[in-house]
């Protein structure tokens, strides 16, 4: 095996008729699909795109964001998936970093991509500039890289991670494992495909298999019931957010789910409390655990097992997981340490050689979450080192925020943690201390000049001075304490 797309192309020669994507109301067959796929590979290279070059990508789910991944494998180049939610400074941050040759833009994203690279470098999904002559196409390497997903860095600017062929096929086969996924299975994808989580839990793996993908174009709680009802699906991901919303919707507790044989999830420390709005209706959950750096698949339960309450699954068939001291040092089974992993997972930070030295012990991945694994090999996620925030899904960094903060001249000091929320898991709450006269209202706003609506701080809040330690260390549970607490007054909201 080379590239990606080969076994989409020998899978889709066994049934070129079946159906591959169904998405707004059209199906597109493995066929047609392939043939698109080579029609965009041709249209890359009539427009110079070759091996290591970067393709940007900014849009709502679209079947031609998956035709681009097989697409860019096939000519050697780099998939860049970029989040439709970021703001501009932060877009502008990831096209500056990876410097696109061509950047694929949804309709609804035509004026802000012409923000960042000039007409001549922009190409509309679905449009006929997507298409080209497939004539002598080349061919990736297995670990030459073909995806590039930019994840939030502790230091406050997002780090890309590089995905290569191999590492893509890898995930597959343990999604296939995971799920005992076959041709006859019909995955429902509605998070975002700039995520690995929607991209390559069950999406991209059904098409390997020759299952069927129907596609929407964004998460909506009502739609997604309406397509479990009628569409009857085997297969879907939600993460605990849209479990809750999905839960929530009006007639999901008479709906008929009984097609469905398994929902997965993760994205966090899920609580049985998630789990049971799914199991009290007879749907089977599988957690998965995992990170946009293992493509995302490490370790998870199996469907038609049981699974092990307050676990997340055991280590898949091509991961090795293991959890080691400060010095990388494998501890005992069920002491905490730092889980690390190894297996079909990234190759390193996308020009940062100092960032992928430190994120390796030993051949593994250091995390940066702190877990256990029992003597049957059950992983259980305990706390997250890095004091990441995820909320509905999404990976917040107190650093991202902390650095537009502190970029405010009225702000002297700051920190940011996470707060406890039913309907989101976790929201970001900022302590300020200020040198000027200002508001917290003000300091929300200048945080949602800079930053995504969703890491805009829920509440903030103006003290006088920081926790810290003897060392100057900010106490950041002491804050954390703090911001679980009610407040006599209400504090600015987002």
């Amino acid at each position: 095996m080379s590239d990606f797309f080969t076994p989409l192309e020998r899978t889709a020669a066994f049934h070129p008729d079946k159906p591959a994507i169904r998405f707004a109301g059209r199906t597109i067959s493995y066929g047609t699909f392939v043939a698109r796929v080579r029609a965009i590979a041709g249209a890359l290279k009539r427009d110079g795109v070759g091996a290591g070059d970067r393709v940007a990508v900014l849009s709502t789910n679209h079947p031609d964001m998956l035709a681009l991944l097989f697409a860019v494998s096939r000519v050697g180049a780099i998939l860049v998936p970029l989040n439709w939610r970021l703001a501009p400074d932060e877009l502008a941050y990831a096209i500056g970093h990876c410097e696109p040759s061509i950047l694929v833009h949804g309709e609804e994203f035509a004026g802000v991509a012409c923000q960042f690279m000039p007409a001549e470098n922009l190409r509309a999904v679905g449009s006929d500039a997507l298409a080209g002559d497939e004539a002598e196409l080349s061919a990736g390497a297995p670990d030459a890289p073909c995806l590039l997903v930019y994840t939030s860095g502790t230091t406050g600017r997002p780090k890309g991670a590089l995905i290569s062929n191999a590492s893509l096929m890898g995930n597959a086969v343990q999604s296939h494992h995971m799920h005992q996924m076959t041709a006859d299975d019909h995955v429902l994808t509605v998070l975002p495909l700039f995520h690995v989580g929607g991209l390559n839990i069950q999406t991209t793996p059904a098409l390997l298999a020759g299952a069927t993908v129907t596609l929407h174009e964004r998460f909506d709680a009502a739609a997604t019931l309406d397509a479990v009802v009628a569409d009857r699906p085997s297969l879907t991901v939600l993460v605990p957010a849209t479990i809750e919303a999905l839960a929530a919707t009006p007639g999901f507790g008479t709906a008929d789910l009984s097609s469905l044989r398994a929902v997965a999830t993760g994205s966090t420390i899920v609580s049985e409390r998630v789990i049971a709005r799914l199991t009290d209706r007879g749907v089977p959950v599988l957690c998965i655990y995992g990170a946009t750096e293992t493509c995302p698949i490490a370790a998870y339960d199996r469907a038609g097992q049981e699974r092990v309450p307050g676990g997340t699954g055991r280590a898949g068939l091509l991961t090795d997981l293991a959890v080691v001291d400060g010095n990388g040092r494998a501890v005992p089974t069920g002491q905490h340490g730092e889980i690390a992993v190894r297996g079909p997972i990234f190759s390193g930070y996308y020009r940062d050689e100092a960032a992928t030295r430190e994120a390796f012990v030993q051949g593994h991945w250091l995390s940066g979450d702190l877990g256990s694994l029992s003597p049957d090999g059950t992983l259980t996620v305990h706390e997250r080192k890095k004091n990441m925030i995820v909320s509905g899904g999404e990976n917040i960094y107190p650093a991202e925020i902390e650095r537009v903060l502190s970029g405010h001249p009225a702000v002297s000091a700051c920190a940011v943690v996470a707060k406890p929320d039913q309907r989101w898991d976790e929201v970001p709450v900022a302590f300020v201390v200020v040198s000027d006269a200002i508001d917290a209202t003000a300091l929300v706003a200048h945080v949602g000049e800079h930053l995504a609506r969703f890491k805009v701080p829920r509440d903030l809040r103006i003290v006088p001075e920081l926790p810290r330690t003897a060392l100057g260390k900010i106490q950041h549970d002491v804050l954390r304490r703090a911001a679980a607490a009610p407040l006599a007054s209400e504090p600015a909201k987002a």
